[in-house]
Parts: structure tokens; C-alpha cells; sequence
């Protein structure tokens, strides 16, 4: 059953510093694995409002704490890790939420980042990682940077997906299209900017008009999209 994190005093227990911190759900089937994942994060004075044991629970704890990002795994009873994500994402004003698993398969990466999920993580990952990557996906960004993360797209979408279009975004300008070519290629905004001669926030700006156009939440989802679309084959992140 999903809990609330309570203060001995009763009410919700609030870390120091969480007028500013990222308030955090972790969604994991083992206990002991949780008890590790909030003592980290509430280490770093990051706010952990509840914790669940379950896809469901993550679910009914998530529309009723409302966090800022949910720390889910895939492999849970009753409801798993990725089909909580694509229920949980597809509510208005979804929290963003991070993959943290033990399980480095292809076929997982893919389904969770198609399911909307912003980022995806091992548990094996350094600690202060975690915390960052947190933060990062709080921020409203995407956690794609890691090479493992691209090299594991890549792998699964080895050809376009049945039924994509050549070009599902017709209407995206020249410096639009190039942009998205070079984010699906695990490029941040600054290398971007830099790869273009444009200032940081002219490219947010155009990941931005981007993002609408194509009908998707964040620059993992346009990722998925360049991939399944053919317009980034696999092979081709980090090319020139």
C-alpha cells in the first residue's frame, strides 16, 4: 500500500530545505531498496512525500501527493513499472518520472521513454547521479545524456516502426528540423547552440516550438519520434 512519508509528530515529513526541493515519490516493490533510495535523496535535502510498493499504488499515491517526479520501477506486481508510467503521464499536469531499475534490457529503455517516462536510470548508477538526475528531470528537462540510454534506443529501433511516417513533422522550419536532428543524436542545448552558432536560449526556443509541433511532452519523447520516423537511423548519435 502506498504511505505518505509522516513526521514522528504526525503530518507530512518535510526534509530541510524543501521550500526549493523537487518533491519525490519512490515507487519499488522491495522494501529494503526504498528504505535506501529516500534516505539518499533525503540525504541530499530532497523532499520525499511517499513511497508505494506497486504500479497501483504508485498511481493513488501520485494523484494524491502530487509530486514533482516519481522514482518508478518496472519490475513490480499487480501493475509494473512501465504501464504506471504511460496511466500516470497521461493525466494533465502529470509528474515527470524517472526509470530506476536493475534490469539493462533494450525492449525496457524503449517501453518506458514511450510510455513518457523523462529519463531512465540503474540502480548501479553512482549516488550523487541519482540526485542529479532528479533534479535535472524536477527541472522540466530530459534525462538523455547518458551514452547507454541512446545506445539502447538505438538497439531496440533497429528499423522505422510499422506505420511511421517519413516525416510526421512537415511544417518544422530548416533550423528546426536540424535541431531536432542533433538532440535525437544526444546533443544538449548548449552543444547545440554551439554545433549552430546560436545562443542557449535561441535553441531552447526552438526545442520548444519543436516539441509542440510534434505533438510531444519533452526532447525523450522527439527522440523516440526522429527514431521510430527513420529521420535518425540507428548508428548515427554522435555523427556528424
Amino acid at each position: 500500500m502506498a504511505r505518505a512519508r509522516r513526521a514522528p509528530g504526525g503530518g507530512c515529513r518535510v526534509s530541510a530545505g524543501s521550500g526549493s526541493a523537487p518533491r519525490v515519490l519512490v515507487a519499488d516493490d522491495h522494501a529494503l531498496v526504498r528504505s535506501g533510495i529516500v534516505g539518499l535523496l533525503e540525504a541530499a535535502d530532497l523532499e520525499v512525500v511517499g513511497e508505494a510498493g506497486d504500479g497501483l499504488d504508485a498511481l493513488e499515491a501520485a494523484r494524491r501527493l502530487r509530486p514533482d517526479v516519481v522514482l518508478m520501477d518496472i519490475r513490480m506486481p499487480g501493475l509494473d513499472g512501465i504501464e504506471a508510467t504511460a496511466r500516470l503521464t497521461a493525466d494533465p499536469g502529470a509528474p515527470r518520472v524517472l526509470v530506476l531499475t536493475t534490469f539493462d534490457l533494450d525492449e525496457y529503455v524503449y517501453r518506458a521513454l514511450r510510455a513518457g517516462a523523462a529519463g531512465f536510470l540503474l540502480k548501479d548508477a553512482p549516488p550523487e547521479r541519482l540526485v542529479d538526475a532528479v533534479r535535472t528531470v524536477a527541472r522540466g528537462e530530459a534525462l538523455l545524456a547518458p551514452t547507454l540510454t541512446r545506445r539502447l534506443i538505438e538497439r531496440y529501433l533497429a528499423t522505422p516502426q510499422p506505420g511511421a511516417s517519413a516525416d510526421p513533422a512537415p511544417d518544422l522550419t530548416p533550423r528546426e528540423r536540424e535541431v531536432w536532428l542533433l538532440i535525437a543524436r544526444g546533443m544538449s542545448n548548449q552543444e547545440v547552440g554551439e554545433r549552430l552558432f546560436l545562443s542557449e536560449a535561441t535553441v531552447k526556443a526552438h526545442v520548444t516550438r519543436l516539441l509542440a509541433k510534434l505533438g510531444v511532452r519533452d526532447r525523450v519523447q522527439a527522440v523516440v519520434a526522429a527514431y521510430e520516423s527513420g529521420l535518425v537511423r540507428p548508428g548515427e548519435a554522435g555523427s556528424d
